[in-house]
């Protein structure tokens, strides 16, 4: 299933003509679009994230990612953080990694209580059920690699004097917690799957198949009159909805 160069970029060029399409569409009708990106380190987030913001409206376009919580945040109500990130009307937001950081480097690391984690799953449907009542359109993906793969790109990262900025304390145990990512990543996926805002699963071993085909099935979902409908059809073996019999091996 890997991606040749040769078409990848003209590939990507159609696919990101069609996404300022829909960029213009969303800014006429006042919609406002928010995506979470959730993965493994070095799953490709980044990369995908840089694929959709290259060519749309700086002015209504903009990518969350979220530092360490202060003191504060950790004093107030969880989701708090997040609230005032949220789209506006004619805006698309990405979030690079989200309110789910709870229920992954969190919950794995420690970083959170046995209570804390418990009561994130009790508030977090309902959260997100409200923010899609309210109007915002919330597309959720987790970028998931194998471990060969993920060993790779964490010493690729090491390697590369570009990457440093993406070198952090958590990238030198992932490897050794990879099952447990891979436990915490079942029970988040099958614990917050819903109707009103269901998980896809990205195989992202494939770094180009993942950026084309997150983008193809975005533009999939999003009603646009002047989309080519014949370019925004993903390959579902590479992005598919998490179903009750969707959990993941590995």
């Amino acid at each position: 299933m890997s991606t040749p160069r040769s078409g990848y970029k003209r590939e990507l060029r159609r696919l990101q003509v069609e996404l300022v399409k829909f960029q213009r569409h969303l800014i006429d009708y006042d919609h406002r679009i928010a995506i979470v990106f959730e993965g493994r380190d070095a799953a490709g987030k980044d990369g995908v994230i840089k694929r959709f913001t290259a060519h749309t409206s700086p002015r209504e376009t903009r990518v969350v990612a979220l530092g360490k919580p202060s003191d504060r945040d950790r004093e107030s109500w969880y989701f708090q953080r997040y609230v005032p990130h949220l789209p506006t009307a004619r805006e698309m937001v990405l979030f690079n990694r989200s309110w789910y950081n709870r229920a992954g480097v969190e919950r794995v690391m420690g970083f959170c209580s046995e209570t804390e984690y418990r009561a994130f799953f009790e508030d977090v449907v309902p959260f997100e059920r409200l923010l899609v009542r309210s109007g915002i359109q919330l597309f959720k993906y987790y970028l998931d690699i194998s471990r060969v793969e993920q060993a790779k790109r964490l010493a690729d990262r090491r390697r590369d004097p570009l990457k440093q900025w993406k070198i952090s304390p958590i990238d030198a145990v992932a490897l050794e917690h990879f099952d447990d990512y891979s436990s915490a990543r079942n029970e988040m996926l099958a614990k917050t799957h819903h109707d009103a805002a269901p998980w896809y699963v990205v195989r992202a071993d494939d770094k180009k198949a993942a950026r084309l085909n997150v983008l193809r099935h975005l533009l999939s979902q999003v009603d646009c009159p002047d989309k080519d409908r014949h370019a925004t059809v993903p390959d579902d073996r590479v992005v598919f909805e998490f179903g009750d019999a969707g959990l993941l091996a590995g």
